[in-house]
């Protein structure tokens, strides 16, 4: 998985740095979940993981500006554990979101770009090993919708030495289940400075506070 070259060692100097720990989450240490939360689904989530640990080793942070901050923390297979804050060090975070990688490609040339790009906007994302899923952000009133663009930050240790800045263009899509489930997709566009772009698909889902615990 191309993420996982994403989020690898690079040194640099980020002393003036603070890695926070949002609800007793951080780099180092262990997040135990509730199984029950995707498994309650059912069988028709693709969303798959097969532990109820997540081991973290790096952390990201997205300043998006009036609307707050998101948060991330990363396993070395790709999972991600999202939390969204309305202040930097994540004290207020109540909107919280599993995601696990499904695909990954590097585009060939422009034209798989802008073709990506147009699915970005649509309505409907729709993938040939997927099932449709509806424009989530900003509703799916409008026939096309601009994606969100923003800066990561990803930090490989809690010193905050070292760290990488990563470009993202994205858009979230989501489908309902039988009873009141729902399964989310995040649709990226991503290119970490100095590195290549890939597009990059990520199956998720909802969780409450008491569905995790580190």
């Amino acid at each position: 998985m191309i993420l996982r070259g994403l989020f690898g060692n690079k040194g640099d100097d980020g002393r003036d740095q603070v890695i926070p720990v949002v609800r007793n989450v951080t780099i180092g240490r262990s997040v135990r979940l509730d199984a029950l939360a995707w498994r309650r689904l059912g069988s028709e989530t693709k969303f798959r993981l097969d532990t109820d640990t997540l081991e973290i080793v790096a952390q990201g942070r997205i300043d998006l500006g009036a609307d707050g901050f998101v948060h991330r923390f990363y396993t070395d297979d790709d999972m991600m554990l999202q939390m969204v804050s309305s202040d930097a060090m994540g004290q207020d975070a109540n909107d919280f979101t599993l995601f696990g990688p499904w695909s990954s490609a590097y585009p060939p040339d422009g034209a798989a770009k802008r073709v990506w790009a147009d699915r970005l906007r649509g309505r409907t994302f729709s993938d040939p090993t997927l099932p449709d899923y509806r424009r989530f952000w900003f509703g799916d009133t409008d026939e096309r919708q601009e994606p969100v663009s923003f800066w990561e930050t990803v930090y490989d240790d809690r010193t905050g030495i070292n760290f990488r800045k990563i470009y993202q263009t994205c858009m979230l899509f989501a489908r309902d289940l039988p009873g009141d489930g729902r399964e989310l997709l995040l649709a990226l566009e991503m290119e970490p400075e100095g590195g290549d772009l890939t597009h990059e698909i990520m199956v998720g889902i909802p969780l409450n506070v008491g569905e995790f615990e580190a």
